[in-house]
């Protein structure tokens, strides 16, 4: 018994003294944690380098785009032909994708050899007979009828193909290994963002935000990056890590200088650095006796797979006197346990550099996601990950001590390259197929250049129509006559009081003018409308807009004067003078009875006298585009339109009067409220209106009505993207099909969405974010598709409002007899102020409709307040010069 202990602690001693006598040596080679977390902060900069335009030449990291855009979403289908080319032979695949409706691949394949001649000869002979062998396999499978898609796998740089003429395929993908291995896996786990390969060579490939990617134009969604990772320390950057053996191994190569990351980790240098290691210490007479056989100085003697074998768990030590032996060496217990332990050191190296580099990349990943933890998958392929005993143990352990905040899965690659060609040509023809359903909804909302004029011409049209005294009444642009028949000069002056009713806040204002200095001064106070209130009796409505008043004087130390107020009422209104306005009909929510067909300023002063308070002077009813108008043109005399583009949507302008047949005179202008949010009532643009905007129309208030305002205005842009959206995911083309309960749920979208999401701003992380808070759990593709949905919808929007205005300024230029017409438009409104792109394009569409009229855009600012007041003051101004003449 005691023989056996002291064999066992012998054995035990010996093993640690030759474990320390080769970690002494070897001391190099032996990576702290500080050093990996350095180099993988190297390898994060060398990235950077290589994704960017102007450092990329120089950059030892290539970080290749490979144009696969995204990965396997499950609902791939089909059949596929796949090509594998490399090495002595090459395959040819069948793979039927997706039987079933479930996530099964089916593979039928056959090799063909690749004849010295034709891999020493040129790319066309080599394409000419990989067509024949294909045409034969095609054949032999009986696929001849078919035109399938073909993906191709293979590393050599040839710019022809002869495929396509020789039979009916279609070349969809040229795909690298590393991307193969990172789709095959990524179609059984879609966390999978990252392949690896760590076989005879080594590389990786990841997911990259488009907006990251100098090198290919665009910044929408993610492409794979190739990085060919193998090159990393090229230019220098790992001088300080590598040793005497990397240098020797280095200048024996084929290609010396390149490579030096690769030729530290992979299968094809691993067993050479352990003989080289080996070798030197035979020489300085630390292993075998000091003595070297003819095999250990011959290169390429020890392999990978020995390496393997020597580190394989109790079988180790039996293996490696074998191989030794093998080398015609004559080992003894204590130089096997420290040849072992070189093995060890060699392959744990290799599996920490990886470790580090990974690391970079998975934390790039998580940056680039905005996300304090990461949840994703490695793909992982290649010789040395599968064959060595200890390897892939080593690699995940240190990755997850590098990058703690990552919970990773590493996910190994079964036929990964051949595959994987397959799955990245399954997703490049979904992604071509759903593509081309996506870009036929998008089309319905792309208006040309002849469409737009059409629409200002049908617009001009029904601008004359609503200002004939016979057609007036049929009309559905109403063209209101304001009795706002003047412009601010710059002499008003004095204290007004202005009311602004246009939705549930009600505000009153008291404005302060001062003559010549054109200055303004403005003191308000906000007051809610309750739904009860507007929804109750005309009489309950004016009293609270008459108890507001009250408290507003009293507020401002004004309780019993006398002054004179101009009342924003933002509602179809028919006057009859500047201080008379018909309600046509409520809008924007408001129902309370008694008031449609009734002079609201009457029922203002039935409110004031039954309060019987003070006594106010109604001298103006103002629509809030009036108002706008007035505030702009305050500022600039040839401000002589008004646009409002939010909620709602509604233009005015100054007309001559001898065009206005409803109104006696022909002398001098008035302003003309337009209520243009009712073009195309009539049918008149329902060649340009899509299923969309039916079902917006039909699900709304007012069917029927205000069919223009219903292609423009905020109240109704967020409705359109969402019959879009509900649409696309029953087609499966968006959010897997999925259409969640808050999507089905109608005024869910709102516009202010729109703007957001088109923000420049925005990154696609965000955009998801938005529709999560939605219920929309949306891919990266999804959140592209939902961006460009939104811009197709606002750009009509700008669009037909350009047309619109285009109809006015040219109008207004062929009236006045002008060559060349000069004009200022005042505009208020949200979707104008809020939306990134909605103004431009407004702009330019005006600019190329009208391109004889050169129109300033001023946009306007407490357009309805202040601009009531202004038309009170101007109001005053006329009826002094009245009285004066």
């Amino acid at each position: 018994m005691f023989a056996v202990h002291l064999m066992a602690f012998y054995f035990s001693k010996l093993k640690e003294d030759q474990i320390k006598k080769v970690d002494r040596f070897l001391y190099h080679m032996r990576l702290s944690d500080d050093t990996l977390l350095d180099i993988m902060s190297r390898f994060r900069a060398e990235m950077e380098k290589g994704l960017a335009k102007d450092t990329n030449p120089t950059a030892a990291v290539k970080m290749l785009p490979t144009f696969v855009r995204a990965i396997p979403d499950g609902s791939e289908n089909g059949e596929f032909l796949s090509l594998d080319l490399g090495g002595s032979k090459f395959r040819v695949l069948k793979v039927q994708v997706a039987e079933e409706g479930k996530r099964h691949v089916q593979m039928e394949s056959q090799f063909y050899p690749t004849p010295n001649e034709i891999i020493r000869g040129n790319g066309t002979e080599l394409f000419e007979y990989v067509a024949d062998c294909l045409a034969d396999f095609m054949k032999t499978k009986d696929l001849k009828h078919k035109k399938l898609p073909l993906g191709l796998t293979f590393s050599f740089p040839c710019r022809q193909t002869k495929l396509e003429e020789d039979m009916d395929v279609d070349i969809l993908a040229l795909v690298n290994d590393t991307v193969g291995t990172m789709m095959t896996c990524a179609y059984d786990d879609p966390y999978c963002e990252v392949g690896v390969i760590i076989g005879t060579g080594t590389n990786a490939c990841y997911m990259e935000d488009m907006s990251n990617i100098d090198l290919v134009e665009g910044d929408e969604g993610r492409m794979c990056i190739n990085t060919e990772w193998g090159a990393f320390g090229d230019d220098g950057a790992l001088e300080d890590i590598r040793t005497e053996f990397d240098r020797e191994l280095d200048l024996g190569s084929l290609n010396p200088g390149k490579q030096l990351f690769e030729k530290m980790i992979s299968g094809l240098y691993l067993g050479e650095l352990v003989r080289l290691i080996l070798l030197k210490m035979a020489k300085a007479g630390l292993l075998f006796g000091g003595e070297k056989s003819s095999a250990l100085h011959t290169k390429g003697k020890i392999e990978t797979r020995h390496v393997a074998a020597m580190e394989k768990y109790k079988e180790g030590l039996a293996n490696t006197r074998e191989i030794l032996v093998d080398l015609g060496l004559e080992p003894s217990e204590a130089d096997c346990i420290a040849v072992q332990h070189v093995c060890t050191i060699v392959s744990f190296r290799s599996a920490n550099l990886c470790a580090a580099a990974l690391a970079a990349i998975l934390t790039r990943l998580r940056e680039n996601k905005k996300v304090e933890r990461l949840r994703t998958t490695v793909g992982m392929d290649g010789t040395l990950y599968k064959i060595h005993p200890q390897y892939p143990k080593r690699l995940h352990k240190v990755v997850r001590k590098l990058v703690p905040s990552c919970d990773v899965r590493f996910l190994l690659s079964e036929s990964g390259s051949t595959k994987g060609a397959a799955m990245v040509t399954a997703v490049a023809s979904r992604v071509q197929a759903q593509r081309k359903q996506i870009d036929r909804v998008l089309a319905l909302f792309q208006l040309t250049q002849e469409q737009l004029v059409d629409v200002q011409a049908k617009m001009r049209a029904e601008l004359e129509y609503g200002l004939k005294k016979k057609s007036h009444g049929l009309a559905t642009v109403r063209m209101l006559p304001t009795y706002v028949c003047g412009l601010p000069d710059g002499t008003e002056k004095g204290k007004f009081l202005a009311l602004d009713l246009g939705g549930t806040n009600f505000r009153v204002l008291l404005v302060k003018i001062r003559s010549g200095r054109r200055s303004v001064r403005m003191y308000n106070k906000i007051f809610a409308i309750p739904l009860e209130i507007m929804q109750g009796t005309g009489e309950e409505l004016f009293d609270h807009i008459v108890q507001c008043i009250a408290d507003f004087l009293d507020y401002m130390g004004l309780k019993g004067a006398s002054l004179p107020l101009g009342f924003t009422f933002s509602f179809p209104c028919r006057q009859m003078s500047i201080d008379k306005g018909t309600l046509i009909g409520w809008t924007k929510g408001f129902k309370a009875t008694d008031c449609e067909g009734e002079d609201v300023v009457d029922m203002l002063r039935e409110a004031i006298k039954r309060r019987n308070e003070f006594d106010l002077d109604i001298v103006a009813v103002v629509n809030d585009t009036v108002g706008t108008m007035m505030t702009c043109g305050y500022e600039d005399p040839n401000c002589e339109i008004g646009l409002i583009a939010g909620t709602g949507s509604n233009m005015c302008y100054m007309e001559d009067m001898r065009n206005i047949e409803m109104v006696e005179g022909g002398e001098g202008k008035m302003c003309i409220n337009t209520e243009w949010g009712g073009f195309g009532d009539n049918g008149c643009i329902d060649d340009i209106r899509t299923r969309y905007d039916t079902e917006v129309d039909e699900g709304s208030l007012n069917p029927g009505k205000q069919r223009y305002e219903k292609m423009t205005s905020g109240m109704y842009l967020g409705e359109i993207v969402r019959q879009i959206l509900i649409d696309l995911t029953k087609q499966g083309l968006l959010f897997r099909g999925q259409i969640s309960e808050r999507l089905r749920t109608r005024g869910i979208f709102e516009t202010k969405f729109l703007s957001q999401i088109e923000s420049d701003r925005l990154a696609l992380l965000q955009v998801r974010r938005i529709l999560q808070q939605l219920g929309l759990d949306s891919t990266c593709e999804d959140s592209i598709v939902v961006k460009e949905v939104c811009g197709a919808v606002s750009r009509r929007a700008a669009q037909l409002c350009g047309a619109g205005l285009a109809a006015i300024v040219e109008k207004r230029r062929e009236d006045q007899g002008l060559e060349h017409l000069r004009i200022t438009v005042g505009v208020d409104g949200t979707l104008y102020k809020l939306h990134p792109h909605f103004s431009r394009i407004l702009q330019e569409t005006v600019k190329e409709l009208a391109p004889r009229c050169d129109v300033t855009f001023m946009l306007s600012e407490d357009g309805s307040g202040k601009g009531a007041a202004l038309i009170t003051a101007v109001a005053k101004r006329l009826q002094q010069a009245q009285k004066e003449n």
